[in-house]
Parts: C-alpha cells; structure tokens; sequence
C-alpha cells in the first residue's frame, strides 16, 4: 500500500516523533508506514485520516505494480 503520510507530515513541518506522538505509536511505527513496510490498522488509520482532516482513501491507496 501507498500512502501520502510523509507528504502530510513535511507539509505541517513535524517530525516523524511528533507525528508518533500525537498517533501515540511509536517514531518506528511511523518511518515503517512512511515507508511502506507496514500498513496501518483500521483504527490507526482513522487516527492518521482525522489528524490530518482527510478520508482514509485520499491518505492510503494501492501500490501501483
């Protein structure tokens, strides 16, 4: 799965810990969803979608193969 996280993260200007903190995950947590080595729970991904004001779908998407 694709997503948008770190797009969203550089455009408020936070840190991987502080984007960790406000999901309350850990920093690792959020450099493996960055990343795309791990894709997020559905309740981590309504956190991340309410945090950033956005639909889960405009965040995550299918990796393009």
């Amino acid at each position: 799965m694709d997503n948008r996280l770190r797009e969203l993260r550089d455009a408020r200007g936070w840190s991987q810990g502080e984007l960790a903190e406000q999901l309350q995950v850990s920093r690792q947590t959020v450099n493996a969803l960055e990343t795309g080595k791990y894709d997020p729970s559905l309740p981590l991904a309504f956190r991340i979608a309410d945090l950033f004001g956005a639909k889960i779908e405009d965040i995550f998407f299918p990796a393009v193969t």
